[in-house]
């Protein structure tokens, strides 16, 4: 091979090798939550599979324009979830919850035979970040101990404002998904502590 074209040829992958995008990766897990201490008696959480909209199910973050009118999203290749998003927001929630109620997530093991646990199923209607603008929310779930036939739903949905950019658009879903544990464990502390009602928060 000629010296020249060898060159040539080591400066073109030289570029192309400078030019790749760099794949950036976002968790939900809030770093930050407090844990609440452990109950005399245990408390175990069953978190099941998440029901979400099938443009959500996928690692990529789904970005809405800020334009109201706007019907356009666009899938964010080179920003993406740790793992898919039903995956990433299911781990958020779960952890989040057994934190603040002090409980155990059966669904890692540890739990008897025998031992009843609150079984939650969490459907999103909605999670839609919005550019440079906020992150919208809003989630149903059903509560049931798995030793009773009764259970209980909640509606919640909420928004958390966004500065500029992916990565404000990143830690505004994370203070998001705080915020729907803190709601699905108050959900579960008020059914532990007296009778299994529905709520709408």
């Amino acid at each position: 091979m000629k010296p020249s074209l060898f060159a040539g040829l080591a400066v073109v992958a030289a570029l192309a090798a400078c030019s790749t995008p760099v794949t950036r990766y976002y968790t939900l897990a809030d770093p930050a939550a407090a844990t609440a201490p452990r109950s005399a008696v245990p408390l175990f959480i069953e978190l099941a599979p998440l029901a979400l909209p099938e443009r959500l199910a996928r690692p990529q973050m789904v970005v809405r324009k800020a334009d109201a009118a706007s019907t356009e999203v666009e899938v964010l290749e080179q920003h993406r979830w740790s793992s898919s998003f039903e995956s990433e927001l299911r781990d958020a929630l779960a952890s989040g919850v057994a934190a603040r109620l002090g409980a155990a997530d059966s669904t890692r093991g540890g739990r008897q035979t025998g031992q009843p646990a609150w079984r939650i199923a969490v459907q999103v209607r909605q999670f839609d970040a919005i550019d440079g603008t906020r992150v919208d929310a809003a989630l149903s779930w059903t509560l049931r101990r798995t030793d009773g036939d009764r259970s209980a739903a909640c509606q919640w949905s909420a928004s958390e404002p966004a500065g500029a950019g992916i990565d404000a658009l990143a830690q505004a879903a994370q203070r998001l998904t705080a915020k729907a544990s803190e709601a699905i464990a108050r959900h579960v502390a008020a059914a532990q502590a007296g009778p299994l009602a529905d709520c709408k928060i």
